[in-house]
């Protein structure tokens, strides 16, 4: 049995200050003078999901052309800009948000911060940039045709959501693609891009003043905020079904899941112990025991908690020989079932609870992992105390609790399976 005390792991010793610049723009700060540098991450709330159907990639594609030209700068010239003094700025999207993030050294800030407000506030959305980004992106969806991971993960998002828009991939299609206008970039641009829907994190050598007046000088001229975009809350479909997506290639995909934990859930941390020690524990895993080490099925075979604003799933991968693939999914439906019916033992608790909060200070050993995750905190409104709190909210996690959560979040079991390849003795539902 676990022990009923467990010695905690200090929580990583981050100060975080709330900084609220001049017109109201809020961020979370964590002053740190070792290293001259600057880290900033930010995160629009609503992303891809909101692009009409007839527009999927619309979000993907506008960020994807922040940075290439903004102001008075086309994209080399913008680009040459950044190079000259080693300022990085990059922006990302996905279903749920619109990412952007920032690295420079402190002596360069002041630059930094305009070139990044020009990117935010006046993209060019040259025609050729856009011709340029599109055909990248076209690029990228051709090779997925041949991709069996990529293959499986959208067989697997059109079965579990249909139309909803999780049930379309962020890249859009080469049909959706190509009826994209830069009159498209620019209204979503408008509509995304709002003060309301914005969260940010900074790490390091910028006190809170010098921060509230950059916070002003980049996202100030930002709506304030804009209507509502409604995208409904889903619970995913297809539980016991299979769907194989052909695929000339010796070895198959697996791509699996069942309804998860939101990340508000109160069960969540006892989900997330759960699934560690069911998956997402690498090397020491179920899942890892039973199909690689024992078995020889599969180099990698996971788990792992997704949370989305509008959905939660519990996932999991691996891929195998063609004519092991019934073998491999028969081992893990029965780890499944293992887990739901038994819960962890005490040892394979204690062991996860170690490593998992002794772990957890390696997600703060630079700045630009300090910045992500307060951003990710923010996003999930998990408070900004979270970090403090973390590891002890992780200790109080019981025996009972696992198993108790196991059942709750297994349930009976059943998978929505999909396959790409050519798996013998697997058939399409």
């Amino acid at each position: 049995m676990a022990s009923p005390k467990r010695k905690v792991a200090v929580a990583p010793q981050t100060r975080i200050d709330r900084v609220v610049s001049p017109s109201g723009i809020e961020a979370w700060l964590v002053e740190d003078y070792t290293v001259p540098l600057i880290s900033m991450d930010f995160a629009f709330v609503g992303g891809g999901a909101l692009d009409p159907a007839p527009l999927a990639g619309l979000s993907h594609l506008m960020a994807g052309l922040l940075d290439e030209g903004a102001g008075p700068y086309r994209g080399q010239d913008y680009q040459e800009r950044l190079e000259d003094k080693a300022i990085e700025i990059s922006f990302s999207s996905n279903r749920d948000r619109i990412e952007g993030s920032l690295r420079t050294l402190d002596r360069h800030g002041e630059a930094a911060f305009d070139m990044l407000a020009l990117a935010v506030n006046q993209p060019r959305f040259d025609q050729d940039a856009i011709d340029r980004v599109k055909a990248q992106v076209m690029a990228s969806l051709k090779r997925e045709e041949t991709d069996p991971d990529a293959l499986a993960w959208k067989a697997f998002r059109a079965r579990a959501f249909g139309d909803h828009p999780y049930g379309r991939g962020d890249k859009g299609t080469p049909a959706s693609l190509s009826t994209i206008t830069r009159a498209d970039l620019v209204t979503a641009h408008g509509r995304r891009l709002a003060r309301d829907r914005l969260k940010i994190a900074v790490v390091g050598a910028i006190d809170a003043e010098t921060l509230g007046r950059a916070l002003d000088r980049i996202f100030g001229g930002l709506p304030a905020s804009m209507p509502a975009d409604i995208v409904a809350d889903i619970v995913p479909a297809g539980l016991g079904s299979v769907v194989v997506s052909p695929l000339a290639v010796p070895q198959s995909t697996l791509a699996l899941g069942r309804p998860g934990l939101h990340r508000l859930d109160p069960d969540f941390m006892a989900a997330y112990v759960v699934n560690h020690i069911l998956g997402g524990g690498s090397f020491t895993s179920r899942l890892w025991t039973e199909v690689r080490e024992r078995r020889g099925l599969a180099y990698s075979v996971w788990s792992q908690l997704s949370t989305s604003r509008h959905s939660a799933m519990l996932l999991a991968g691996t891929a195998t020989s063609n004519e092991r693939v019934a073998e491999s999914l028969a081992i893990i439906r029965a780890e499944f079932a293992r887990m739901a019916e038994k819960g962890p033992s005490g040892r394979e608790l204690d062991r996860a609870l170690q490593y998992l909060i002794g772990s957890y200070a390696l997600r703060f050993d630079t700045s630009r992992k300090i910045a992500g995750h307060l951003v990710e905190i923010q996003v999930e409104d998990l408070g900004i105390d979270y970090i403090a709190m973390r590891n002890s909210r992780m200790a109080a996690v019981t025996l009972a609790d696992t198993r108790r959560v196991a059942a709750r979040l297994i349930g009976d079991g059943g998978l929505l399976v999909a396959v790409a390849g050519q798996p013998e003795g697997i058939a399409d539902t």
